[in-house]
């Protein structure tokens, strides 16, 4: 018998809920059942009685939470298909950080998929985005405005290795997220030919040594540990730290820092100037317009339901093609992992 997409997927507070299936999918509360697409806070979270996820992504909360983040977890490799009560759901690559997944849901003939957080070009510490064929596409929309097209990332690293030839006295400080880009930033750093040590806070050190794990090499990386007699040590040095740590007392340590930071955000003058950033890097770990809009051709969905970020511009973007669209407006979900 035919569904409804509507009766496969709808949105509740907790996140987007299956009925046939009694699951929900990157739950922002605690629920029986969650299925999550990545490692982020604002889509993996503590408490649930079970979690599906990839073998990545289950490991990288047991890191972030601990061992007893949930009652139960069950890995789900790429391309597996799991029954669960109605439907049948399978992980796809999702590119966004390391165990990043699309969830595809299906029931009597219909599929939905569910992207998470997405980015299609190519990322060396995590399998690449995949679009997968289905009647709805649920994309996020955290760059879906015109003004965002993202520039290749190795040019943004080499703008960075330029200004530490130029700058040899001062310590640069960049920027990055915990998960997903601390580690990309670093391997787009190696890539680049820089081969020296890389000292990175102690927020970074755990996540870092699970991508080395799992075979993603990030090379010399040290502890950005400052005496007041060492100060000087760090001039000429790359420092990689969580943003949050910039207005603390360990910031100033450094040799006239120069402060740095990784993200799609950074094609926004203002925000830079308001995090005091004197070298932004555009380096974004989501889609760009151009990406979106690439995406949804290429999947060639019936519909697209959009969630979290700008939703308005890319639901008119999908009418003017032609399709069908339409705003999700999911609350809790951020943009930790730009």
């Amino acid at each position: 018998m035919a569904i409804r997409p509507e009766d496969l997927l709808i949105p509740r507070r907790e996140g987007l809920y299956c009925p046939p299936g009694d699951f929900y999918i990157d739950p922002v509360r605690g629920v029986d059942r969650a299925l999550v697409t990545h490692g982020h806070a604002d889509h993996a979270r503590a408490g649930h009685g079970h979690v599906l996820a990839t073998p990545e992504t289950l490991d990288i909360m047991a890191i972030r939470y601990g061992a007893d983040h949930a009652g139960a977890t069950q890995p789900a490799s790429l391309g597996e298909e799991i029954r669960i009560k109605d439907v049948t759901v399978t992980f796809h690559p999702a590119g966004h950080v390391l165990g990043s997944a699309q969830i595809a849901v299906e029931r009597n003939g219909l599929r939905i998929v569910a992207s998470g957080d997405y980015k299609p070009r190519p990322d060396p510490t995590c399998a690449t985005f995949e679009p997968v064929a289905c009647d709805v596409f649920i994309t996020e929309a955290t760059f879906a405005l015109p003004v965002f097209r993202h520039p290749d990332a190795a040019a943004e690293i080499t703008r960075l290795l330029r200004s530490v030839d130029r700058n040899p006295d001062r310590a640069h400080l960049v920027g990055v997220y915990s998960l997903g880009k601390a580690q990309r930033v670093i391997r787009l750093i190696r890539d680049a030919g820089y081969h020296k040590p890389l000292y990175i806070h102690g927020a970074l050190q755990k996540l870092c040594d699970y991508y080395e794990s799992r075979g993603i090499a990030l090379g010399d990386l040290r502890p950005a540990t400052v005496e007041a007699s060492a100060k000087g040590d760090f001039a000429g040095a790359i420092v990689l730290g969580p943003p949050s740590a910039f207005g603390e007392k360990w910031a100033r340590r450094f040799p006239d820092p120069l402060i740095s930071f990784a993200s799609g955000w950074m094609q926004v003058r203002a925000r830079a100037r308001q995090r005091g950033v004197e070298l932004p890097l555009v380096i974004s770990d989501h889609a760009d317009w151009d990406e979106l809009a690439e995406t949804i051709q290429a999947v060639a969905p019936g519909e697209v339901w959009v969630t979290h970020g700008r939703e308005e511009a890319l639901v008119r973007w999908c009418e003017m093609q032609g399709i069908a669209a339409k705003p999700l407006h999911l609350v809790g979900y951020e943009d930790e992992g730009d």
